[in-house]
């Protein structure tokens, strides 16, 4: 055997073993992250084809309600994505972020309801309600982005 292939063979062996103490630490087993990850993609690949979709626009004259028309859809479309990071997503600073991202971009779909006259959205579940337990990595509870709330009650 050549010292070439004896080193490419020894690299995948040490990539395998890399990548097998990784899932063990992360407490996935092989075929369940690969399940983790294609419903991931799914839900992600979906919640990007409604905002791409929803975005397309015919221009009614109006640049504000244009503007909101196409931006609306937009931040549903990261709320979904954070929301999918919520249900499979394993890093607490990120799943932080998902949660922050859903309240912020509520806010903003109300407040441009709201500069344009227009009716507020249905109320939704606040970001840690509804989703599969079996996901969190911790049991503190979540940070709110206000100072002194927590957003585990």
């Amino acid at each position: 055997m050549s010292p070439t292939s004896l080193r490419r063979k020894r690299g995948i062996a040490l990539a395998a073993v890399a990548v097998a103490a990784l899932v063990a630490a992360a407490g996935v087993l092989p075929a369940a992250a690969d399940s983790l990850a294609a419903a991931f993609a799914a839900e992600n690949d979906a919640a990007m084809n409604r905002m791409m979709a929803a975005m397309e626009i015919k221009p009614s004259g109006d640049v504000d309600r244009d503007f909101a028309a196409m931006m609306i859809p937009h931040h549903q479309g990261a709320i979904e994505m954070a929301q999918a990071e919520l249900r499979y997503g394993r890093n607490e600073q990120l799943r932080r972020i998902a949660q922050e991202i859903i309240v912020e971009q509520q806010q903003e779909i109300a407040a441009m309801h709201l500069a344009l006259g227009q009716p507020l959205p249905p109320s939704v579940a606040a970001p840690t309600q509804g989703l599969p337990a079996t996901h969190t990595t911790t049991s503190m509870p979540h940070q709110h982005p206000m100072p002194g709330m927590r957003m585990d009650r």
